[in-house]
């Protein structure tokens, strides 16, 4: 017994150690609690640094209590959901669901996806382990580590830790750098990236919204070329490691509890713990490596001095309306115009951009304002006082150099004058450098690295068109321009599937091997903003195994794409009208497509949370997978009805000529009855292997509706059939489909039989046979003297792009 109590001890130690390192799957880590690393050295836990009303998960170093502490060191390491914070409550959790991925959930049903691994796998677990890195494993049987499924330190912030890696993967395109937060209270991507340079060059580059703001210059005897020294403590040793497969720079420690960090800070340097970092030091003082940027607007106000006041203004005020602005976004933006005078940030936080012209200075308040001092202007920050004139851009009093030995706290005229020879030089070999470098990149290799500064570039502006409904992002991912262009090799046409009325497509593959379809929608293409939030709200919250899943979406730049699930076998249309592929479709496999669209419908009208009606139901929205299995994409144009609605009329007709209703063609009365038609030309172009926008006839205008319904009348029916199906099908089958999908173009939607109905009688499950047919919509009899209209008609229909916008008559 004595034995049994002492092992139940030792269990119970071992368990409760590992639940306060570990998460195991079907755990969950709540608000208030905490994982720590084996040694203590890191914790990670919910924090809030609005007063409790968002709350994100970060990495913090535990700090020592007898050692010296620096402001900063209390500042998170790492921020799990740096760019979707969740409002703050007590129930909040990170679990690690039973399909092996890590989820920040919050409200009632809505969650932040933070790792997502394409395989399910039922024995995962995630460790914080004492370098800060949070990984995620999975476990053989006997509980000891398979493969690493995701880890923190692949998707570094803002900080980069010993062992950390900065740099690139070249074989599976993952890339690490830093990103810079907004502002000190708000860790969403900011305007700075921090990485390695992408030319193949050995050298590190910091950016300020795309653009190069600092290189470090080659690396060579342990150090880079614009760099005098990469630390300032001894016990920190810089690597530069490049293999076939890899390209990065990291650093380690001989210490232990140092707190080691280096931080990509807001205004574009790199901090170290407690100094100013050797890396990016170009806004105070010219530093070796500084891109001297050509003229933003204002020649002469480039790095202008700004006196920080806490007094209220009057003047002309402009407001950005990008509320993700740095206070170092701002002050650019002053510069750029001759006219601005002073700038402060919107938020308490500091964020967003207000400038003022004709600036009059009233009372004082408690908040920021900086002003422009022209007597001041232009002369170097390094020869100021920092005593009498605050600056917002000086650094932080712990974190500033020393001064010059040769800087007074009034400079003479001389000073000034030197300083203006020394600042022209400077500039004028700067200029020349470039020049000479800019030709060398456009004629040398210009396209390349064009394309591979894009890549590298990653969540450099991710926060800068982050427009869209917040809601969107509850429930699909939202990936970065690069990582979408790295994906597809930056767009190749080699990747490209195919090109639809609002763009082309093309197949990606994730860094995590995840195949996906990104769909690119052309500036050009129709389909405004409107359509673009509509299908994401809407097919978020469609759940059915004949709709196409949409993974997540891109609004980044001017870009605006979706990213769906990969389907193998690209559309129906490009079998089914293909005279040697469409072969491949027996009459089994499309009798099984026929089957799950018609399930995919019924379940948007009748089942789904949403009453939907898709209104552009067409061969090339109908994706196949692997197995042939019909899955229905494009949901750009969908109408949502409540659940009382039965139809309504619209002014914005959108769809594609062909498949569109006679009642919403013409007149624009959109209901459930629209799909019905839409599916019935669809099945009958399913069973003959013809194009409904084509005429079947010399003499008289007749498409394939027009054309079903004279053999059917004719009791030929059978004589549709596409050749390749006569020795597969089952005449029955055969007939049965002709029959429902006549019965679905009928002219008058009442006449038409709801989805519900047309799944029964494809199965056969009616008790009564089907109703005789009645005469199709858009069918012209011959001598008709409506003939003239039909051939209208027929010629505007021939290219089977959807249309996005037409007026109703």
């Amino acid at each position: 017994m004595a034995c049994l109590k002492i092992l139940l001890f030792f269990l119970f130690i071992t368990i409760s150690f590992a639940q306060n390192t570990t998460i195991f799957q079907g755990q969950h880590l709540r608000v208030g609690e905490k994982l720590e690393s084996p040694n203590k050295e890191f914790r990670l836990e919910f924090f809030s640094l609005d007063g409790n009303k968002t709350q994100y998960i970060g990495i913090f170093y535990n700090l020592p209590s007898n050692m010296t502490l620096y402001p900063g060191d209390d500042r998170p390491v790492w921020v799990a959901n740096r760019d979707n914070p969740i409002l703050y409550a007590s129930g909040n959790t990170l679990t690690l669901d039973d399909d092996g991925n890590l989820k920040i959930f919050y409200g009632e049903d809505s969650f932040v996806m933070l790792s997502s691994y394409n395989v399910t796998t039922r024995n995962a677990s995630a460790t914080l382990f004492d370098n800060g890195n949070f990984v995620l494993v999975e476990l053989n049987s006997n509980g000891l580590e398979n493969k690493t499924l995701w880890q923190s330190f692949d998707y570094p912030t803002d900080t980069l830790l010993p062992g950390m890696k900065l740099g690139r993967n070249v074989k599976t395109g993952q890339i690490w750098s830093l990103v810079s937060w907004i502002s000190k209270d708000v860790p969403a991507s900011g305007s700075f990236t921090f990485g390695i340079d992408p030319i193949d060059i050995d050298q590190l580059i910091i950016w300020w919204m795309g653009s190069v703001f600092w290189t470090s210059g080659r690396w060579g005897n342990e150090t880079f070329g614009n760099v005098s020294r990469v630390s300032h403590y001894d016990y920190v040793s810089l690597s530069y490691v490049s293999t076939v497969d890899e390209k990065y720079v990291t650093y380690s420690v001989s210490e232990t509890r140092t707190l080691s960090r280096y931080v990509m800070d807001t205004f574009g340097f790199i901090k170290e713990r407690g100094a100013a970092g050797p890396f990016g030091v170009c806004f105070y003082k010219p530093s070796p490596g500084c891109v001297t940027e050509e003229s933003i607007g204002c020649s002469i106000r480039n790095n202008s001095w700004f006196n920080r006041r806490q007094n209220n203004v009057s003047g002309n005020r402009f407001r950005f309306e990008d509320n993700n602005m740095s206070l170092f976004d701002c002050k650019r933006q002053c510069e750029k115009n001759c006219s601005c005078a002073a700038f402060a940030s919107i938020t308490a936080n500091g964020t967003g951009c207000d400038t003022w012209s004709n600036v009059s200075i009233l009372n004082s308040l408690e908040s920021d304002v900086f002003i422009l001092d022209d007597e001041r202007d232009l002369v170097p920050i390094r020869n100021r006082s920092s005593t009498n004139v605050p600056s917002t851009i000086s650094l932080p009093p712990d974190l500033a150099p020393e001064p010059s030995p040769n800087s007074t706290s009034g400079s003479s005229k001389g000073t000034s004058t030197k300083w203006w020879i020394w600042l022209i030089a400077v500039i004028g070999l700067t200029l020349l450098v470039g020049l000479s470098s800019l030709c060398y990149f456009l004629y040398g290799k210009g396209k390349a690295k064009a394309a591979a500064l894009l890549l590298l570039n990653q969540t450099a502006n991710v926060s800068k068109k982050r427009k869209v409904d917040k809601k969107m992002s509850h429930e699909v991912q939202l990936y970065s321009l690069e990582s979408l262009a790295i994906a597809t090799d930056n767009f190749s046409p080699g990747n490209k599937l195919g090109e639809g009325g609002f763009g082309p497509v093309y197949k990606g593959e994730m860094l995590d091997g995840q195949e996906v379809a990104i769909k690119r929608l052309s500036t050009s293409s129709g389909q405004g903003l409107l359509e673009f939030k509509n299908e994401i709200l809407l097919i978020a919250k469609l759940q059915h195994t004949n709709l196409v899943r949409l993974l997540g979406y891109c609004t980044q730049r001017e870009e605006r794409m979706l990213v769906y699930e990969y389907m193998h076998n690209k559309s129906l249309d490009f079998f089914l009208f293909d005279s040697n592929k469409k072969e491949l479709l027996n009459w089994e496999t499309r009798f099984r497509i026929i089957e799950g669209i018609a399930q995919g419908i019924l379940y948007l009208h009748k089942y789904s949370r949403l009453k939907v009606i898709h209104r552009d139901l067409k061969a090339s929205n109908i994706l196949l997978d692997a197995e042939m299995n019909p899955k229905i994409s494009d949901f750009g144009m969908a109408r949502i009805f409540g659940t009382q609605e039965s139809e309504a009329n619209t002014k914005r007709i959108v769809g594609t000529h062909g498949y569109m209703s006679p009642e919403y063609a013409l007149r624009g009365i959109v209901s459930t009855k629209t799909d019905v038609f839409s599916f019935g030309v669809l099945l009958l172009e399913i069973v003959s292997g013809k194009k409904n926008n084509s005429c079947y006839d010399t003499e008289h205008p007749l498409n394939l509706i027009g054309l079903a319904w004279e053999l059917w009348r004719e009791e030929r029916a059978l004589e549709l059939i596409d050749a390749t199906l006569i020795e597969s099908c089952s005449r029955d089958e055969v007939m049965r489909c002709i029959h429902v999908g006549l019965l679905c173009v009928q002219d008058y939607a009442k006449d038409r039989p709801s989805m519900s109905n047309v799944v029964s009688m494809l199965m056969n499950d009616t008790k009564q046979p089907p109703p005789p047919p009645q005469r199709p919509g858009f069918f012209i009899e011959r001598g008709d003297q409506r003939a003239e209209i039909s051939e209208e008609v027929v010629r505007y229909s021939i290219n089977g792009l959807s249309i996005s916008e037409l007026r109703a008559r």
